[in-house]
C-alpha cells in the first residue's frame, strides 16, 4: 500500500526592522517547506534578510496582529502553519517532534500548543511565566483563522482536540529593563484599547487592586515565581502594575457599562468543540481506572488527557521523536511530581493552557487538598470515575450548553 504523502508545513512570520534578531528565526524554521514573512515598511535590511534566506516576501502596511498574521496564512502554501516571532526560534529538539507529529498522520488534532521557554532580563523563567506557557502556532491549514477584532493576544483558541508538544520554543521576552518597561507600556495601551470596565465602586476596587494583588500572590506562592529569582519576582511585579494600568486607561475613557463585574479584560470565550475531560489520578489503581474511563470517552468522541504522579503504570512510551507521554489508546499523559494539591495545581494549570477544561474525572475517593485543588477546575462538578461514561458525558454537555459558570 502507498504510504500518503508527507504533510507540509509553512513557517509564516509577521515582522519590521527585525534585522538582529530574525537571521536566528529564520535558521530555526529551516526545516519548513516553505517560509512566508510579512513586513510592515522596514527601514533597516529585514526584508533583504528575508529574501536571501529564501523566504516568499509580501510587503504590506501594519493592519494589526491578527489581520497581519491572517495575511501571512493567505499566503501559504503548506498543510500545515508554523506561527514563530521574530524574537522566537524552534529548538531543534522541537523540529524534530513538530516533523515526527506530522509524519504520523494523526487526523484527530488540527491543533497542537507549543511549550515557550522566555529569557528576560539575561535569564530563563519557568514558574515565573507559568511554564510551559503553551502557545497554540502549529495549526492545519484551513482550520483556524486570526479574529481580527482583536488588537492584542490575537492567539489563537483551540475549537478541536489540541495535542502538547514536550519541547520548547524559545523566546527572547525582554533583553534590557528598558525593553522590558516600553513592552509594558505598549500592551497596557493596546488592551485598555479594548477593554471596556464598569465604573461601579466594588468593581474599580476589584480591579485596580485587588485582582492585581491577588495575582501577585498566587503567582508568587502557588507558582513559585520565586524560584526565578530577581528576575521572576520583578516579572509578577510588573505584570500587576500593567493589570492595574489597563483598568486606569480603560477608566479614562468614555463611561463603561454600568452591569460589569470587574472581570479581567482578556478572558477566554465560551468553550467549544469536542468536550475536555482530563483526568485527575493520585495513585497507580486511580491511574489505571481513570486511564480506561478516558479511553471509553475518548472513543465517544471526548477530548482526554490523563494528569498522574505514577505514568508508568498506562504509559507504553513516547510519541515518535520523543513526543508526550501516551497510553496505548492514545490518551496523553502528563506526569505529576507527586499527588499533593500543589503539583495537582500546577499540572491543572498547564493543561488549562492546552485547551479550556470542561470537566476532571476523579477518583470516587479524593483527599481533602485534592478535592481543594480541583474544586474550581472546569466549568462542572469534578466526575467521580465510577460515573458510567455516557451519563457524565451528558450531563456535561448539557451543562456546557447551559453556559455553566467556569472556574
Amino acid at each position: 500500500m502507498t504510504a500518503p504523502p508527507r504533510p507540509t508545513i509553512t513557517a509564516c512570520l509577521i515582522v519590521r526592522d527585525e534585522e538582529r534578531l530574525l537571521p536566528r528565526a529564520l535558521r530555526s524554521v529551516a526545516f519548513c517547506d516553505e517560509v512566508v514573512v510579512v513586513d510592515s515598511g522596514s527601514t533597516d535590511r529585514t526584508v533583504e534578510i528575508a529574501r536571501a534566506a529564501g523566504a516568499v516576501v509580501v510587503q504590506r502596511g501594519w493592519p494589526g496582529f491578527a489581520a497581519q498574521r491572517n495575511v501571512a496564512i493567505d499566503h501559504a502554501h503548506g498543510d500545515w502553519i508554523l506561527e514563530v516571532d521574530a524574537d522566537e526560534q524552534i529548538t531543534p529538539a522541537l523540529a524534530r517532534e513538530i516533523r515526527a507529529f506530522l509524519d504520523a498522520h494523526d487526523p484527530r488534532h488540527d491543533i497542537v500548543a507549543l511549550p515557550m521557554r522566555h529569557e528576560y532580563l539575561g535569564g530563563w523563567l519557568e514558574p515565573a511565566i507559568k511554564y510551559p506557557c503553551y502557545r497554540y502556532r502549529l495549526f492545519r491549514r484551513g482550520a483556524y483563522r486570526h479574529d481580527e477584532r482583536r488588537t492584542v493576544h490575537e492567539g489563537l483558541w483551540a475549537t478541536t482536540p489540541a495535542w502538547a508538544m514536550r519541547h520548547d520554543m524559545e523566546h527572547e521576552l525582554a533583553p534590557t529593563l528598558r525593553a522590558a518597561l516600553a513592552d509594558l507600556r505598549a500592551y497596557t495601551r493596546l488592551e485598555a484599547s479594548q477593554f471596556t470596565p464598569s465604573r461601579t465602586p466594588r468593581a474599580v476596587l476589584v480591579g485596580v487592586l485587588a485582582r492585581p494583588l491577588a495575582k501577585t500572590a498566587y503567582r508568587l506562592l502557588v507558582d513559585r515565581a520565586w524560584r526565578d529569582g530577581w528576575r521572576g519576582v520583578l516579572k509578577v511585579a510588573l505584570d500587576a502594575v500593567a493589570d492595574a494600568g489597563v483598568w486606569v486607561l480603560a477608566l479614562r475613557r468614555e463611561a463603561g457599562h454600568p452591569d460589569g463585574s470587574g472581570a479581567h479584560f482578556s478572558l477566554e470565550p465560551p468553550p467549544r468543540g469536542p468536550l475536555r475531560l482530563v483526568g485527575v489520578a493520585t495513585d497507580a489503581a486511580s491511574t489505571r481506572a481513570i486511564c480506561a474511563w478516558l479511553h471509553e470517552a475518548a472513543d465517544r468522541g471526548a477530548d482526554t488527557a490523563l494528569l498522574t504522579p505514577c505514568p508508568e503504570t498506562v504509559v507504553v512510551g513516547h510519541a515518535p521523536g520523543d513526543g508526550p507521554a501516551v497510553t496505548a489508546a492514545g490518551v496523553r499523559v502528563r506526569p505529576l511530581s507527586s499527588a499533593g494539591a500543589l503539583a495537582l495545581t500546577r499540572g491543572l494549570d498547564a493543561e488549562r493552557q492546552v485547551r479550556q477544561v470542561d470537566a476532571l474525572v476523579v477518583p470516587a475517593r479524593l483527599t481533602p487538598l485534592a478535592r481543594r485543588a480541583v474544586a474550581r477546575v472546569g466549568h462542572h462538578a469534578p466526575v467521580p470515575v465510577t460515573t458510567p461514561v455516557a451519563d457524565a458525558l451528558h450531563t456535561v454537555r448539557a451543562h456546557r450548553t447551559r453556559g455553566g459558570a467556569g472556574a
